[in-house]
């Protein structure tokens, strides 16, 4: 029974960690593009501790600006990044949104971010593209960056 029991409890996990497939709409091809505007968004800030063995306790902070991230992204891609837009016909505007939470296994294992990213047109306002991905890590930023890779990745 004991066996069973933590048979089930595996294949629960294992079945409530799986992150959702990543959604993604894409209008037109992203190489006619050479520019991206990125509107600015807030940085995130995760912070834990812990107390050694020695009852000495410790704490560190990760950060991460999801435009920023994206940026990166773009940049390894040859798009660059513009603060202003002078070609519309060559640029897209790229907004970012947190768009989502969702409990595994009624929060007993924690929680997924979502993000979506969106990339319009600047000239027309068309949407180009958009993505939403889930990201699971071990804090909120880790979530963040696994969300926006996952993503990015699934649009290039």
């Amino acid at each position: 029974m004991f066996r069973f029991i933590c048979l089930f409890l595996s294949v629960l996990f294992l079945y409530s960690c799986a992150l959702k497939p990543v959604q993604v709409t894409k209008n037109t091809d992203f190489k006619q593009y050479k520019y991206a505007y990125i509107n600015s968004s807030n940085t995130v800030t995760s912070v834990s501790s812990y107390t050694d063995y020695n009852s000495y306790s410790h704490s560190y902070s990760q950060h991460v600006n999801p435009s920023e991230y994206i940026a990166g992204f773009l940049m390894k891609n040859d798009i660059l990044i513009i603060n202003q837009i002078k070609q519309p016909k060559k640029t897209l505007i790229v907004n970012y949104g947190q768009s989502g939470k969702r409990n595994i296994a009624g929060g007993l294992f924690g929680y997924t971010l979502e993000v979506t990213v969106q990339f319009i047109d600047a000239s027309s306002h068309n949407l180009i593209a958009k993505c939403s991905a889930e990201g699971f890590g071990g804090s909120e930023v880790e979530d963040i960056r696994q969300a926006i890779d996952r993503c990015l990745q699934s649009l290039m």
